[in-house]
């Protein structure tokens, strides 16, 4: 390795699964440096807009620092002797059905483990879950089906050696933008690569596409069927690598009978695509939520695995189907069996043989026969009562989960709820009973296992503050006091993950893919210093790849293709609700935002809830680029601003999925989205919602700024951190007598001096706070949409600012307008001065004048886009 990190500490990034390497020093300020680890194998050095600005979301001021009960700080052991008698009495009166845990991939495998071992081993109940199930699940059904196990079959390198890449259900370039622009440094050096996009929307992934397919919403098995259909039409059968394969004769006669119409794609279209994959051995396909998040999501990723295995492209270099997680540790977490369905080390809860043997190797008592409850099987027993003893543990379920309206009044009914989290400023932590304070990333020490199967360290960095503790030890704690002190007797993660590999050496002598034995003796000195390390790590094998022998984990050891039809979405499109409502993620945000909220950096970009909508769709509805819409669907309703764009077909709405009530009104998305799954996965739908929309009728609209916190208690209101402080829009059905008396309320300023300017005629009124010299808040109110330069604004409170009410910045001072390069804080208006004044017109030639575009490269779609504009606007002229 470099010496690049002599003076830094090994970690792993802690958003999505590529799993990048960062390197971490303290700094003076009590805080972290953060720089891309060039060694690491799973990003080289790269990091995305997130990762590059880790160190802004290390404060402590949101932090939990102390245990809660019942709204009051307390000491570890009151807290922990509480939660241990309640679940106990709970199972004593109730049966070991009746707790639940519901788990994250923020877990670290440490955590995850000890979680999966307490309450199966030694509650006696499967009902553990985790937010895994939301993005992963169809996933792990769909490997299961095809290859046995839950085998993600090659490696990241793949896509360095692909001819054609595919990339399906995945928006690449925002959602796992290290690996996007991975294929774009290859594409640079081997320009004959081809990089396919198959998405409903065009998303910023499309714009160095040579082909994108905009399928659809739901027709993914259609289109798949089709090109497995063409396979074995054009002979491109690998006949023997298909002698280990089953269901070959079935799955191509049901793919033969695929009306490919469902699609929405034109032959020109499909045929573009057919002849790309068929006539290119190396193909890697890549898929994520798009293909997961459906009702027929394991049918879908079967589709995907049914043509790779047809063609015996699988587990050789540049070839293979290949899922992206979303979740640092999601595939830790299946891996310890953090599923309801599933064991610890991909063993099967249902044979009774994986069974003793974990019982033996835990010295517990019996184990679940039977699968606990799914996720959102589990929270609907929780709002009918069946389940009394909730512990929630780094994942945010009043928000995330669909029908999350119904979700968050089953946990505040529920009798018992205990939350692990760093913060109480949650939707789910402000309903628990019991709060514990969690260790953070930075401080906490343990594993993680990437999207290729590479086990990387988190390692701390800088101590915890308070009384933080770590998960396992809470969990082990609460083990210790329910009567099993042998079995989470622990001493640290070392010990922990011993004996996680050790367990895992059971699984590999029952033929199982997941055998990472050849750690189980480490000592503690070389778990502290273990380098990252793509598992297998047994006797038998290291690292690697699978399935190009044609060896599976099924009971004959032959892989599965499946006959797999398309099914549309469950909820049909009628009258009231006309629109297909899709959700997802952004660039810059992650999750629910507890995290990446508190980067002033990363809220810049998009700070704003929004709806993508058709241009036609818009005019038809009367929605403006300003307006604020009001999206309603059977289980709820959200506001959000109007995105109006082409990039998003006609009949179709995108939103985010980020928002909370932590920082907005009503943009909850997860509350418009339907309790529908996959029968198989038990994956909810989230991406196929109906919905109508309709413009969100205001009486007034508000733009505010302030040093600290604003209290906004309009119908709309959303709130983004800043370098300043805070900024939020706002509107509200009836308009306040007196604007200087509410914005005193909103920004609790009672006696600082102010500053007015009233218009009654145009119903404006623009308000200032000062305290001694300097601007401590803000607000700008207005019938319409408030027009004023944001984010000038934004940076002002703190400062003397005489002209605030201006709403203007002054000559000399340019408005860099809104951020677009998050990695290096280049608005929009500073690009667009380069290009027109100094004649930059490429990508290239931005990034070198200003650096935009050149860290993660997440932004550079949206760069090209701005250049084409103005070379439109100028052969206009």
């Amino acid at each position: 390795m470099s010496d690049t990190s002599k003076c830094s500490v090994r970690s792993t990034c802690p958003y999505c699964g590529v799993g990048c390497g960062v390197l971490l020093k303290p700094n003076a300020e009590g805080g972290i440096d953060v720089r891309g680890d060039s060694d690491h194998p799973a990003n080289e050095g790269r990091l995305c807009s997130k990762g590059s600005a880790l160190g802004e979301t290390v404060g402590h001021e949101t932090r939990l620092l102390k245990p809660r009960v019942h709204g009051k700080d307390t000491d570890w052991d009151s807290a922990l002797d509480l939660v241990a008698k309640t679940f106990s009495d709970t199972i004593a009166e109730h049966g070991p059905d009746s707790v639940a845990f519901y788990v994250s991939g923020q877990l670290l495998t440490e955590d995850y483990y000890v979680a999966n071992k307490l309450i199966k081993g030694f509650m006696g109940t499967a009902n553990i879950d985790t937010n895994s199930r939301l993005c992963m699940a169809s996933t792990v059904a769909g490997h299961k089906r095809a290859f046995g196990t839950d085998t993600v079959p090659g490696t990241y390198e793949d896509l360095d050696s692909a001819d054609v890449i595919v990339l399906t259900g995945s928006n690449l370039a925002w959602c796992h933008p290290v690996l996007y622009q991975r294929i774009l440094a290859t594409r640079k050096k081997r320009p004959d690569q081809k990089l396919v996009v198959i998405d409903p929307r065009r998303t910023a992934s499309c714009d160095l596409a040579d082909l994108h397919l905009p399928l659809k919403s739901g027709s993914d098995v259609a289109l798949f069927n089709g090109l497995l259909a063409e396979i074995a039409k054009r002979g491109l059968v690998d006949e023997a690598f298909v002698q280990n394969v089953n269901g070959l004769e079935d799955a191509v006669a049901c793919a033969e009978s695929a009306d490919l119409s469902v699609t929405g794609l034109t032959d020109e279209q499909l045929t573009a695509f057919y002849d790309l994959w068929c006539s290119s051995e190396k193909v890697v396909t890549i898929f994520s939520q798009g293909v997961n998040q459906s009702s027929s999501g394991t049918d879908k990723v079967n589709s995907i695995t049914n043509c790779h295995l047809a063609t015996g492209r699988i587990g050789r270099v540049g070839m293979g189907p290949f899922s992206v997680t979303g979740q640092p540790n999601a595939m830790g977490g299946r891996e310890v069996g953090g599923l309801a369905n599933m064991l610890a080390c991909h063993l099967d809860l249902e044979n009774g043989d994986h069974r003793n043997a974990v019982k033996s190797f835990w010295c517990s008592g019996d184990l679940p026969e039977a699968p606990g409850l799914k996720a959102v099987d589990m929270f609907k027993a929780i709002g009918e009562g069946k389940i009394k003893a909730l512990w929630v543990l780094h994942t945010n379920p009043a928000v995330s989960m669909p029908d999350a309206d119904k979700v968050k009044a089953a946990i505040a009914g529920c009798d018992f709820v205990v939350v692990s989290d760093i913060t109480e400023a949650t939707d789910t932590a402000r309903l628990a009973h019991v709060l514990l304070p969690a260790t953070a990333w930075g401080e906490k020490s343990g594993t993680v296992t990437n999207s290729d199967r590479i086990i990387s360290r988190q390692r701390a960095v800088v101590t915890a503050p308070g009384d933080c503790m770590p998960d396992w030890k809470q969990l082990a704690e609460v083990g210790r006091r329910m009567g099993f002190k042998d079995a989470f007797d622990y001493e640290g993660p070392a010990e922990i993950f011993r004996e996680y590999a050790a367990l895992s050496g059971i699984s590999g002598g029952f033929g199982k893919d997941f055998d990472i034995s050849g750690l189980k003796n480490v000592t503690d000195s070389e778990y502290d210093a273990m380098a990252p390390a793509r598992w297998p790590i047994s006797d038998g094998k290291q690292g690697g790849r699978f399935f190009a022998d044609g060896k599976f984990f099924t009971p004959d050891g032959k892989g599965r293709m499946l006959p797999v039809s398309w099914k549309p979405p469950a909820a049909k499109t009628e009258p009231r609700y006309p629109f297909r409502l899709n959700t997802g993620r952004i660039r810059d945000q992650w999750h629910t935002m507890t995290r990446t909220a508190l980067s002033p950096r990363l809220s810049a970009h998009l700070g704003e809830p929004f709806v993508e909508i058709h241009p036609d769709d818009a005019a038809e509805k009367g929605i403006g680029p300003t307006s604020l819409v009001e999206i309603k669907t059977p289980t709820g309703s959200g506001i959000f601003r109007a995105m109006i764009t082409d990039r998003i077909s006609k009949g179709d709405v995108f939103a985010p999925m980020h928002w909370t009530g932590e920082n907005s009104s009503a943009a909850r998305v997860d509350a418009l989205v339907p309790p529908v799954t996959d029968p198989i996965s038990g994956q909810p739908e989230s991406k196929a919602s109906v919905a109508q929309i309709a413009p969100f009728e205001a009486a007034w609209y508000g733009f505010a700024v302030s040093q600290t916190p604003i209290k906004a208690t309009s119908e709309y209101w959303t709130v983004a951190k800043t370098y300043a402080g805070y900024r939020a829009e706002l509107a509200g059905l009836n308009a306040p007598k007196d604007w200087v008396y509410q914005a005193r309320e909103i920004f609790d300023l009672k006696d600082a001096d102010v500053q007015t300017m009233f218009d009654p005629a145009k119903g404006t009124a623009r308000i200032a706070f000062v305290v001694d010299g300097a601007l401590k808040a803000a607000l700008f109110v207005s019938r319409k949409p408030v027009a004023v330069m944001r984010d000038y604004l934004s940076n002002l409170p703190g400062e003397a600012a005489p002209m605030v009410l201006s709403g203007k910045s002054p000559a000399d001072q340019p408005d860099p307008g809104p951020v677009l390069c998050s990695c290096f804080n280049v608005g929009v208006n500073t690009i667009l001065t380069a290009i027109e004044t100094r004649g930059l017109l490429s990508v290239d030639a931005i990034g070198e004048a200003l650096q935009a575009g050149t860290n993660c490269g997440s932004c550079r779609p949206e760069i090209a886009a701005l250049i084409e504009s103005v070379q439109e606007k100028e052969a206009a002229e």
